[in-house]
């Protein structure tokens, strides 16, 4: 897995490319503590080029989540693709994220 950010004014945006499973998921939380330790709470995760996320993945997300509500901020999701918002809502992890189709309206409204 590849992981990315870019940094706007209102938020930051962090890009999976590829599998976030067990091997990789301690990159992306890596990244993510990185920017919750620069206090800044209202992240969007891009899924657009991700390609499968493992309980691993969603368990960092989650405690992303909790992190950034604690200081008002909110982790959004953009561009998932549907087998893994399947996967989410299955689960239901659906309604813990607020979920957009593409980038611009993640950022838009975080």
């Amino acid at each position: 897995m590849e992981v990315t950010t870019t940094q706007y004014k209102n938020c930051d945006v962090v890009h999976a490319v590829g599998r976030v499973d067990s091997a990789t998921a301690p990159q992306l939380e890596a990244v993510m503590n990185t920017l919750i330790q620069a206090s800044r709470h209202k992240i969007v995760f891009d899924m657009c080029k991700a390609t499968f996320v493992s309980s691993a993945g969603w368990w960092v997300l989650i405690g992303t989540q909790k992190t950034c509500k604690k200081h008002n901020g909110e982790l959004v999701i953009a561009s998932i693709e549907k087998g893994i918002r399947d996967s989410l809502s299955l689960v239901g992890m659906d309604e813990y994220f607020r979920i957009f189709d593409d980038l611009t309206a993640a950022v838009g409204n975080v």
